[in-house]
């Protein structure tokens, strides 16, 4: 059991869409990492954190967390960028990109094409409960996200039991096409040929190799565009364009691009959900 300052916003963090598996109970968070489940609970002024793995734990949890950022420096180079963002920014006081198994990730935003949350959730957890490794936590069974050599012994049809249809085959051909070494690669290469190479696999538009890039990669330059963006693009600049987006973005915000735009996602969904 670890013990830490609670200086960030969990909530808004864990259900923003970076990751699919997750449990929340009242201030209780239970989380799937690469080898170990976590369990997070949440008190005004701090976090206590237990794990079926304690091993190296508070590592762990700050680079799952993205808790080794300085988010208030990058804050206040968007602000000195655009002093519009200031209301947007504290109202995201809190709010990180993590550092999601990338793997996981990838597969993920893969079963995301024209897909709720709900059934990327399902799936992704019936290709865990299937074919993960069983983990157990506080007397009970979980299950991890499988191996790459685990998957790649799949069938186009066991992709199809757990409820990925259409997309089975652009999981099964990347997955037999791709290696760890393939997939860490993709750190190395900047974000131009990044988003290139993730797009030659089938089933990976620009909106999905954004997304990984973003949430599975940490690249805050790279950012997708959903409804809420656009809805927060129209009514504080009058367009909604996709590409005047990009531009817009990219030309203001530079490397810190995918950063504002969600915050920009934050502001509008939580006015709305509120």
């Amino acid at each position: 059991m670890i013990k830490i300052n609670n200086n960030f916003n969990l909530y808004n963090t864990i259900t923003c869409g970076q990751i699919f598996r997750y449990e929340i109970n009242d201030n209780k968070y239970l989380l799937y990492l690469e080898d170990r489940m976590v369990l997070i609970e949440e008190y005004n002024d701090y976090l206590v954190i237990t794990s079926s793995n304690e091993d190296n734990l508070l590592n762990v949890i700050n680079y799952y967390l993205g808790l080794n950022t300085d988010y208030d420096k990058i804050n206040n180079n968007l602000l000195l960028m655009d002093k519009s963002l200031d209301n947007i920014i504290k109202s995201s006081i809190g709010f990180r990109i993590m550092n999601t198994p990338k793997l996981e990730t990838i597969v993920s935003y893969m079963a995301s094409a024209n897909n709720t949350v709900k059934n990327i959730a399902n799936s992704i957890n019936l290709l865990s409960i299937k074919y993960g490794t069983p983990c157990y936590f506080q007397d009970k069974t979980y299950y991890l996200f499988p191996k790459l050599d685990k998957l790649k012994e799949l069938s186009i049809n066991d992709y199809k039991e757990c409820k990925l249809g259409f997309r089975s085959k652009y999981i099964y051909d990347f997955i037999q096409n791709i290696s760890y070494e393939d997939i860490n690669n993709i750190d190395n290469m900047n974000t131009s040929d990044a988003i290139d190479y993730l797009m030659s696999f089938k089933g990976i538009g620009l909106k999905i190799a954004s997304c990984i890039l973003l949430f599975g990669y940490k690249r805050f330059s790279v950012f997708p565009i959903d409804t809420w963006v656009k809805k927060y693009m129209m009514d504080n600049y009058g367009f909604a364009d996709i590409n005047k987006i990009k531009e817009y973005a990219t030309n203001k915000y530079g490397e810190y691009s995918g950063l504002a735009i969600q915050y920009m996602f934050h502001s509008k969904r939580n006015k709305a959900l509120h």
